[in-house]
């Protein structure tokens, strides 16, 4: 039964991943048949990243009165509906209709999904299944790509992958009586009835360290959204590389996140969750460090922005997986709803703020962005490591 419930959610994971690489890889067609300017992908993105930061504050309240496995199912069949609601929409306003329950379902599943692992599951597992998200997102596009070059259109794209999203959704209800043996939501995490008193917003943050891992938590989601999404621009505009080659190590800084996830579910358990974290900052900082190298060769550039990547890659899954050690299992699942509105707080803003310096100041500024918040983040997490000490 344990097993297969680790299936299930493994598999849930990548459903996680598939539809957040979509509008991306469609955009380009959709606008003009949409007949919007190309910009306009913003405001979709907008919505739907403000659906789950709304979801994922509530996910504390929903996950207790339901259960994990309960939100998790209705959450997926949320976001399937959006996805078949986006592939029959003809007009830019039923496209941001329907990103309100596509964003409302995300926020709730990553929230309720990444406390149950941690409360369950081991620190590998959290690697490898965010990992799995990795895949997911990695495998939408070339779906995508199919239905255009088929010249299926890119309706039948998000049609595909709202198929299967159903058929998980339905997996997932036919396996909720494996979550509830489990112990799951309304029960903590030795599965026992657990009638501790609702953790709020205002109460959580007063939580010694909360914060802290807050910021942090910001300051990486910053780093990893900023560096995918301005590497090609910065290699292109300011170290001359061609727009080919740009695109191809761009492409790579996220094959970095995916596959050191995958590497790190091997040595995590050894090491534990803060020092992955820790060794993740170093390897982030080196990277950074050799993009700014003014060295004549552009090598060192392209090979530190695959290290970025790679030193990405534990942070995320180690934060999330520490939280219940960190800050107790009863305010875990109520933390990691802080932490995913964060989370999509940093990566909703910060790219754009970048994007302003880019156009008013230099894009040469990029590696410099980043290392700012690498700072920050070693500053934070550090004090969050004394204060975390000090209060046991």
């Amino acid at each position: 039964m344990y097993l297969l419930l680790l299936a299930i959610i493994y598999i849930a994971f990548i459903s996680l991943g598939l539809p957040d690489s979509l509008l991306g890889s469609a955009w380009p067609v959709m606008h003009k048949q949409l007949e919007v300017p190309l910009s306009y992908a913003g405001i979709v993105t907008m919505i739907i990243s403000s659906g789950t930061i709304i979801s994922s504050l509530m996910s504390e309240r929903v996950t207790r009165k339901f259960g994990a496995g309960l939100v998790t199912a209705v959450s997926v069949f949320m976001t399937a509906a959006a996805l078949f609601g986006f592939s029959i929409s003809n007009s830019f306003i039923l496209l941001c209709i329907w990103a309100i329950p596509y964003g409302l379902g995300a926020g709730a599943i990553d929230a309720a999904l990444n406390n149950y692992v941690a409360l369950h599951y081991s620190s590998r597992h959290m690697n490898w299944l965010h990992c799995c998200w990795g895949v997911g997102a990695a495998i939408s596009p070339y779906i995508m790509s199919y239905c255009l070059i088929g010249g299926y259109g890119w309706n039948s794209g998000y049609r595909s992958v709202a198929i299967i999203q159903i058929i998980l959704s339905a997996f997932l209800f036919i396996s909720l009586p494996l979550w509830k043996k489990n112990g799951s939501g309304s029960k903590n995490g030795n599965g026992e009835e657990n009638d501790t008193e609702i953790v709020g917003l205002r109460q959580a943050l007063k939580i010694r360290g909360v914060k802290l891992v807050l910021i942090t938590f910001f300051g990486y989601c910053a780093i990893e959204t900023t560096a995918g999404l301005w590497a090609s621009s910065y290699l292109v505009l300011h170290r001359g590389v061609a727009k080919e080659i740009a695109a191809q190590f761009a492409s790579l800084f996220f094959i970095g996140i995916t596959f050191g996830r995958f590497l790190c579910g091997f040595i995590s358990d050894k090491f534990g969750d803060k020092q992955m974290i820790r060794y993740g900052l170093t390897i982030i900082t080196f990277g950074i460090v050799l993009i700014i190298l003014p060295i004549g060769t552009n090598i060192t550039a392209l090979a530190g922005l695959i290290i970025v990547g790679l030193g990405c890659a534990p942070i995320y899954p180690a934060i999330i997986h520490s939280t219940p050690s960190n800050f107790g299992a009863e305010n875990s699942q109520a933390i990691i709803g802080i932490q995913m509105a964060s989370a999509y707080t940093g990566s909703t803003l910060m790219p754009p703020v970048f994007g302003v310096i880019a156009d008013n100041i230099n894009i040469g500024l990029y590696p410099f962005y980043l290392l700012f918040f690498a700072a920050l983040m070693i500053i934070m997490s550090e004090k969050l490591n004394r204060t975390i000490a000090a209060a046991k």
